[in-house]
């Protein structure tokens, strides 16, 4: 599997990735981690499928929404490091803003968890955890953390 190949099909501009709303850094490494801060469904700085899953917002639109997060997720480590210099991803922590008894979190999940699996092969198997929450920053549906492990 060619890594590098299956980043260039995603088209990412790395002009125009989700920067940060505070004072903190999009990417950080300590020792051999790599922490990408949190990460919206953001495309050209507008919020995609923004409001609760499960009310305003489908569990496929969700899975999208997932799917742009990792995308802004693997933009950042291309961006600032290089997936050359990465061994593998390690975890996700996905946050959903969701309607109450709405449970399709593992399925949302998902739509990080593939696109990470398609892209970087064994590399990207990795842990995850899924927390509902009351709201999310700009009203967005999903947000994403994670670490992943240098060489």
């Amino acid at each position: 599997m060619d890594i590098l190949n299956n980043i260039k099909a995603l088209n990412i501009d790395y002009d125009n990735l989700p920067k940060p709303g505070g004072s903190y850094q999009a990417v950080n490494i300590r020792g051999k981690i790599v922490w990408v801060a949190i990460q919206f469904p953001l495309i050209n700085g507008q919020i995609q499928h923004a409001g609760r899953l499960g009310v305003d917002v489908s569990n496929d639109q969700g899975y999208e929404a997932a799917g742009i997060c990792a995308r802004n997720i693997i933009g950042q480590i291309q961006k600032y490091i290089g997936f050359e210099k990465i061994e593998g991803l390690n975890h996700l922590d996905i946050y959903f803003q969701n309607g109450e008894n709405w449970s399709g979190g593992p399925a949302v999940a998902n739509g990080a968890s593939d696109l990470f699996n398609q892209v970087l092969g064994d590399a990207g198997n990795h842990t995850r955890t899924i927390v509902g929450v009351h709201s999310l920053s700009r009203n967005s549906c999903i947000a994403i953390t994670s670490s992943f492990t240098l060489k």
